[in-house]
């Protein structure tokens, strides 16, 4: 047996998961295949780069997401601390500087002693493999490990497809269009006048920039959209598109006022030009530190580049826009769970092997980090476990788990919540995004959502608590 724990995969679930060990006494070797190879939608060197959004969803813990994070950050995850220490503006939002979060990640790993970056694809047998072995190796897991990772649970169904937005030069936006705030935040006040109000909006935080359209800009490019040139993917290709992850072509074609109830909803905004509600309304979201760089909130897409730069160049506001990246849709991959882990992430038929992050069927970058902090921490306990007869040594984190084999987070939290999901029987397993709906109902029935969510997260925060 290694005197070492081998985690597969730089991401974000790998980072947190090597990390976490490596911080209670145990070494470390985090395989990492970049920059010697890089997936289709990796381009940055750095460990933990982040590939679709900039945002890691809402903070408050009346939204799972945010409830999750809170957890995490009581669990000292150096993940969510490294997206504090680098987040931009964005509202209520947890949003980074890509380029400063993976920076900062792959400085606090590289000066971790009890972690060897190993700066090349895992090619070993991991049905054979001599020691305790986290695969994280995300939704573009490379052709070879993908062929091991079948062999080794006897799956053939590895993947889906979602999909990136692009991403704008602030200074090419038309800001005589546009007008910068947060929903609800934005409407006229009775008192104020139209040229206080304008004032007020350019003074307010600058997290978002508003696209407003009228009808006849909204059913112009709605037509354009539906009829675009996409990058053709097969059959089975298009049955395997994650909903949470949806692009925006095929959602409009589900009907032309899809897009007005989903990411261009036009509730809680007036348009300064008219001092009325828009027709419909894109939302552009801070991208980086210095606000120099915006992308387009609900616009993942498979169109093909020319298609994209012509058909979002429509939306008013943009006409002279400079796409400093356009969309991609790449695949993604991942196992079926509830057949083959259980809720610590553990392989059932090969009880030194763990799997973390979107591989596992989280969907989301505070969901991937989770279960990286899960399969982490279960990791330390089988070690000692196999190395020293007990658990962590007493790590507090544990509390008195030396005659258990497992940490198992309540199924009241979000992290258990998770880890319950993706190990329940489901013959219709799809990726899960952190909800309140995963969560035990309250003894209690209360029909208020906001405050419900609120007692949800209490009884949460809770056990962290005890």
């Amino acid at each position: 047996m290694n005197n070492y724990i081998t985690v597969i995969g730089g991401g974000l679930a790998g980072s947190e998961a090597a990390y976490q060990i490596a911080k209670r006494g145990i070494k470390v070797k985090l395989y990492e295949m970049k920059p010697k190879e890089f997936s289709p939608a990796h381009s940055n060197e750095n460990l933990a780069e982040v590939v679709c959004s900039n945002s890691f969803k809402s903070n408050a813990i009346t939204n799972a997401c945010g409830l999750l994070k809170e957890e995490l950050r009581k669990l000292n995850s150096l993940l969510i601390k490294c997206a504090d220490e680098t987040s931009v503006p964005a509202g209520q939002a947890l949003a980074v500087d890509r380029e400063k979060f993976s920076e900062l990640v792959t400085k606090r790993i590289e000066d971790e002693p009890n972690i060897e970056i190993i700066r090349e694809e895992f090619t070993e047998e991991l049905s054979n493999y001599d020691g305790i072995v986290i695969v994280a190796t995300g939704p573009l897991t490379s052709e070879g490990l993908s062929k091991q990772i079948s062999k080794l649970t006897s799956e053939d169904k590895l993947h889906f497809y979602d999909a990136a937005a692009p991403i704008i030069d602030k200074n090419s936006i038309d800001m005589n269009i546009a007008f910068y705030g947060d929903r609800y935040n934005q409407e006229k006040k009775k008192e104020e006048t139209i040229e206080e109000w304008k004032e007020r909006l350019e003074n307010e935080e600058q997290s978002y920039i508003n696209l407003p359209m009228n009808k006849e800009e909204y059913e112009a490019f709605y037509n354009e959209l539906i009829n675009a040139e996409v990058v053709e993917l097969h059959e089975f290709e298009k049955r395997e598109i994650f909903e949470g992850c949806m692009p925006v072509e095929i959602m409009a074609k589900r009907g032309i006022d899809t897009l007005r109830f989903g990411p261009l909803k036009p509730v809680g905004f007036d348009d300064p030009r008219t001092a009325k509600r828009p027709y419909a309304i894109v939302q552009l979201r801070q991208d980086n530190s210095e606000g120099s760089m915006y992308n387009m909130v609900g616009f993942q897409t498979n169109l093909k580049f020319g298609e994209q730069k012509r058909i979002f160049s429509m939306i008013p506001g943009l006409q002279n826009a400079e796409f400093i990246k356009l969309g991609v849709m790449h695949r993604n991959t991942y196992i079926n769970s509830p057949s083959l882990l259980d809720e610590t992430y553990n392989l059932k038929e090969n009880k030194n092997i763990y799997f973390a992050g979107q591989i596992t069927g989280v969907e989301g970058y505070v969901e991937s980090i989770a279960s990286g902090m899960v399969a982490g921490l279960n990791a330390v306990i089988k070690f000692y476990k196999n190395n020293v007869g007990v658990a962590a040594l007493g790590d507090p984190i544990f509390g008195n788990k030396e005659n258990s084999n497992k940490y198992i987070f309540s199924k009241e939290t979000v992290i258990g919540a998770l880890a319950n999901y993706i190990s329940s029987p489901n013959d219709n397993f799809q990726p899960m995004n952190a909800n309140f709906g995963i969560l035990p109902e309250l003894e209690e029935k209360i029909r208020d959502k906001k405050l419900r969510y609120t007692k949800m997260a209490e009884r949460s925060l809770k056990h962290f608590k005890e």
